[in-house]
């Protein structure tokens, strides 16, 4: 898959789920649990337990049937080992030279992360294909849509703090896509074992986008 694709897949999905399991084997449960909710775009953080592992198992089991991404790097050589892995895409909570130029290299799309707008700026001086906006929630979608002000042309996905109730609100402010996390995918629900509410959880929340980003959802 090339990069635009992956891209326009981000794009067309509007949602990733950001997972930062418990465990190998409960994050490989909460992913089952996601995908019979329908969400397909899935994020698995370095600060997973045997992260990589992971991603090696979802990508054997799952193919192209989901797209896979890392999140949450933090070091240039967690770049190669995560394309390695089986991921489609990067995604760090910071932007920092040597650990862009490490993203960029792997010819993965790539997020950096920003707050500020000079940090939004300095994202994408350092080849962030989309703008992660983080935490999200420091602003909410009425910051958004002041960033988008000035930066109408930057891809902007905010992470932190997307909820079902205010998904509508950050695609009306101009959202690329979203990231959601334990809004989505409870790691509680995943230590009790509750996968069928984690199923329906992602049922809702797809929904949500979708009626988001509908032209009757807009009116």
């Amino acid at each position: 898959m090339s990069k635009q694709t992956t891209l326009d897949t981000i794009r067309q999905l509007g949602l990733l789920s950001v997972l930062r399991g418990p465990s190998f084997d409960l994050t490989l449960q909460m992913v089952d649990a996601l995908v019979a909710g329908g969400v397909w775009g899935i994020e698995i953080t370095f600060t997973t337990p045997n992260a990589l592992e992971v991603v090696k198992s979802l990508d054997r089991r799952f193919g192209d049937q989901i797209l896979l991404g890392m999140g949450t790097l933090t070091k240039p050589e967690q770049a190669a080992a995560a394309k390695e892995a089986g991921a489609r895409f990067l995604v760090s909570p910071h932007c920092e030279k040597s650990l862009a130029g490490a993203m960029k290299e792997t010819g993965l799309p790539i997020m950096l992360g920003a707050l500020t707008p000079s940090e939004v700026i300095l994202s994408r001086k350092l080849g962030s294909d989309v703008v992660k906006l983080f935490p999200g929630s420091l602003g909410g979608p009425e910051y958004l849509k002041a960033l988008r002000g000035p930066f109408p042309d930057i891809p902007i996905m905010p992470t932190g703090g997307v909820s079902q109730d205010n998904v509508s609100d950050w695609f009306a402010a101009g959202a690329f896509a979203v990231g959601a996390g334990s809004n989505l995918c409870p790691t509680a629900l995943a230590q009790e074992r509750r996968f069928g509410e984690i199923t329906a959880l992602a049922k809702a929340f797809v929904q949500a986008v979708a009626s988001a980003r509908s032209p009757v959802g807009k009116l």
